[in-house]
């Protein structure tokens, strides 16, 4: 495995003695600061993408093309000191592409390796949708149990370990769904949508001289994150909000319009976020509302819709709706 290059600039150290909760809080205020002079007017966008990278999952951003998809990508890079590398998919790539291949030196007479661009801390993967199937496959174990196996030997990733894919969902010329099992490997699927008239005149502005990415600096440090990250297991979620989190994750499976519901994977995603939420928030604890915000970014992308119901135009944010409505919320009615 080569060696990467370190970032050799000043950052914050991070405090022994500082409250796990305050640190994971401080951390990620630092960095949707960071991103939002960047993207501007998503600022719900990048908190979720933040809380994404706290809880250690890798981010699936869909949207219409020209929305800031992989300008958002790039600038949660640029906010950590982490190596970096960028995917273009297209239809003609291979997965040696992807991971690495190995290669006879003739001089020594061994067989070396050579990493592919998949080798790095923050990757992002555009336009993912567009690789074959194949190729696609290339990325599941690594995003899975963070390693990648060329030729019979495994090659673990440094941490941390994050993958940003994005896809076009509208564009259908050369395009490949993505499997349900790479799907369910993403901790969030993420939306931006269109900014308002004031936000796209701010925009204008902004990138008037230059691209505002190109003022970005490095706000937090690996140690920093990989601290904030750990501090976040240490949340307190009550059995009550374990078992409505479990209730949401059953009732997709049990909705009549669906094919097939959300994982347990799926549960886990919710369990996890809820937890970089409540910290987010300076919370040490759960609450409902934390589960209720991110059910539809953790559990929508792993629901797929029976053919009937998307004869109906039904869709799977539909069902995370109607799910919420219909499960009874700790300690209220389901229906007050």
């Amino acid at each position: 495995m080569p060696d990467y290059p370190q970032d050799t600039r000043q950052t914050p150290r991070v405090s022994s003695n500082q409250h796990p909760v305050s640190l994971a809080q401080n951390v990620a205020e630092r960095i949707v600061q960071s991103i939002s002079q960047v993207i501007i007017g998503k600022r719900n966008e990048v908190r979720l993408t933040t809380l994404g990278l706290l809880s250690r999952g890798h981010i699936l951003i869909e949207d219409i093309p020209g929305v800031g998809k992989t300008m958002l990508a790039k600038a949660l890079a640029r906010t950590i000191g982490c190596t970096f590398s960028r995917i273009q998919f297209t239809p003609d790539m291979l997965p040696s592409d992807v991971t690495g291949v190995s290669l006879f030196n003739q001089k020594t007479r061994e067989f070396e390796f050579r990493a592919g661009p998949i080798m790095a801390q923050i990757v992002l993967a555009d336009e993912i949708n567009r690789a074959t199937p194949k190729t696609q496959a290339a990325l599941l174990e690594a995003m899975e149990e963070k390693q990648v196996t060329v030729d019979g030997v495994t090659y673990p990733m440094e941490e941390p370990f994050v993958i940003l894919a994005t896809q076009n969902p509208i564009e259908y010329e050369g395009t490949f769904p993505l499997p349900e099992a790479q799907l369910d490997r993403f901790l969030l699927r993420i939306q931006l949508g269109y900014p308002s008239p004031a936000e796209e005149l701010t925009v204008l502005s902004a990138q008037q001289y230059e691209h505002p990415i190109n003022n970005m600096r490095q706000v937090v440090s690996v140690q920093e994150l990989l601290a904030a990250q750990q501090a976040i297991r240490e949340v307190y979620v009550a059995d009550e909000i374990k078992r409505y989190i479990v209730d949401l994750a059953n009732a997709s499976r049990q909705h009549p319009d669906v094919y097939l519901g959300s994982s347990p994977r799926g549960s886990l995603a919710l369990f996890r976020t809820s937890q970089a939420r409540a910290a987010m928030a300076g919370r040490d604890y759960v609450i409902p509302d934390d589960v209720k915000a991110l059910a539809e970014a953790t559990l929508a992308h792993r629901i797929i819709v029976g053919p009937a119901a998307r004869i109906k135009d039904i869709t799977s944010r539909t069902i995370v709706q109607d799910v919420l409505a219909a499960t009874s919320v700790p300690g209220a009615s389901a229906w007050q």
